[in-house]
């Protein structure tokens, strides 16, 4: 077998040179990372579902379109993860964020993030843990518990997508699925040191049904957590393209991403603002990503401070969030009501009572609220677009807050209710991240540092449909700034069961 230490903090790239190069096989890459799982997952909780047979299969399969001298994809053989929420592969459980009623469930359907990496060639391991529904910025439920962060076990790695981003950090998987609907990359790829990228709106196909515009409240993706700028590329490769299921898919040919991570910044203009001039935002934080952004100068681009305020209060847009991802849950509740499972009926006591209140204003909300909410947002959208008349970029801290102790009851792990002496939504108010869900913006979290041992993010959004903008400064500051020694406590982190 492999040496572990061989390949866990490996790239996704290099693992598929070498798999190309026969340097390494298939077999030997799933059997080294289920090797991995089994022994650092269980003071982890990042995989809630494991099929390691599935996974051999399909690395002997793998390795023999190596020996035959097949085509092989650019992930050919590299183990990867999906995440369980709304995420699906034909016969896997898909419990919706640890719904205790979904325990048993499953659908006969790939998502789209799973049917791309697979036809790319990479081979999936399992599932990871997410919040019920995906409604926090937390990664906890009741039935599966909190999983933990890498960098302090005893604190949440950021949700939705916590379990991949605890998965990436610790070296279980090169890269994993995320999903995001109002952060949910970006918020654990900052808690885990990670990058994670959320595509412009159409980029990466959304299919969903039974409504075929349901990704639209808010705009939802689904994208790459990796620990470089490169791997995240090289997914989106995969990962985008036209797909006639979805209404919004983008359809402009191919393009290589992985180019657009060594282009020059040298005269992008850059705007930072560091609060939106909203929200209350840590001032270790403030400090942290206020440096940081300075690297994107010293790779040549023009970096200024702006003046930037939305028209409403944070706790005003986290409340218009919090509606606007209810349709999505509420749409999924009548779908499943309709197959004879009545989940906010006989199951009510599965959700939490702050999701369970958003639950029941959404369905008592007339058509006029619902038109007042998208003024709202179309007002954010305006505000946001107009930094882009005279910037190429904007930066911000990707959150508020640090990393918050796991509760001890499991379901219970939510965000600070208050930073800096304001009060903030504990669900999503403490994360910068959702602005882009109203909007439509590709953006990322990039790792901008360590505060007391624990990672910080700082978030770069670009124009509507520029994600190579994007990529570009996010490699440029990887060169400037390369965070790689971070992963070192993750490395020497002791294992408790």
């Amino acid at each position: 077998m492999l040496d572990d230490a061989d390949v866990a903090y490996a790239s996704a790239h290099e693992l598929a040179r070498r798999v190309r190069d026969r340097d390494i096989s298939p077999v030997e890459l799933v059997d080294a990372f289920a090797a991995r799982i089994e022994a650092r997952n269980p003071s982890l909780n990042a995989f809630v579902f494991t099929d390691f047979d599935g996974a051999r299969e399909e690395a002997k399969r793998a390795e023999q379109a190596v020996t035959d001298g097949a085509t092989l994809g650019a992930l050919h053989g590299v183990p990867t993860a999906i995440k369980d929420l709304f995420d699906f592969k034909p016969g896997w459980p898909a419990t919706f964020g640890g719904v205790r009623a979904l325990a048993n469930f499953s659908l006969d359907t790939h998502c789209i993030f799973a049917e791309r990496v697979e036809k790319a060639g990479a081979i999936i391991l399992g599932k990871t843990n997410s919040p019920v529904m995906g409604y926090r910025g937390t990664c906890d439920n009741p039935l599966f518990g909190a999983t933990s962060n890498p960098f302090d076990t005893d604190r949440n790695p950021g949700g939705s997508s916590g379990g991949s981003a605890a998965a990436v950090a610790d070296g279980l998987v090169p890269f994993a699925e995320g999903t995001d609907g109002g952060g949910s990359i970006r918020i654990p790829a900052a808690w885990c040191g990670l990058y994670g990228y959320k595509a412009s709106f159409g980029r990466v196909p959304s299919v969903v049904r039974p409504n075929a515009f349901g990704s639209t409240m808010p705009f939802l993706f689904e994208g790459p957590l990796t620990r470089n700028v490169e791997d995240a590329a090289l997914v989106l490769n995969a990962l985008s393209g036209y797909h006639p299921g979805d209404v919004f898919s983008i359809d402009e040919g191919p393009h290589d991403f992985v180019t657009d991570v060594h282009r020059d910044i040298a005269g992008m203009r850059i705007a930072y603002t560091p609060d939106y001039g909203i929200f209350p935002v840590d001032q270790r934080i403030r400090d942290s990503v206020g440096e940081a952004v300075q690297a994107l100068a010293e790779a040549g681009a023009v970096v200024e401070e702006i003046d930037l305020t939305l028209p409403y209060d944070q706790h005003e847009l986290s409340d218009l969030w919090c509606r606007h991802i209810m349709l999505v849950n509420l749409g999924a509740f009548e779908n499943f009501k309709q197959n004879g499972l009545d989940l906010l009926g006989e199951h009510r006591d599965d959700f939490p009572d702050g999701y369970l209140r958003w639950a029941d204003h959404v369905y008592g909300m007339s058509m006029t609220e619902l038109n007042e909410d998208y003024v709202m947002r179309s007002t954010v959208y305006d505000a946001i677009q107009s930094v882009y008349e005279n910037f190429d970029l904007l930066v911000s801290p990707t959150l508020a807050a640090m990393p918050v102790l796991n509760a001890d009851t499991p379901g219970a792990t939510v965000g600070p209710s208050e930073i800096e002496g304001v009060e903030v939504d504990p669900y999503i108010g403490w994360c910068l991240t959702y602005l882009t869900n109203y909007t439509g913006h590709p953006a990322a979290s990039i790792p901008a540092g360590l505060v007391d041992g624990l990672p910080v993010g700082m978030q770069i959004q670009g124009r509507r449909y520029a994600d190579g903008d994007v990529l570009a400064a996010s490699g440029a500051f990887e060169r400037v700034r390369p965070w790689a020694h971070i992963y070192e406590a993750p490395m020497t982190r002791h294992l408790s069961s």
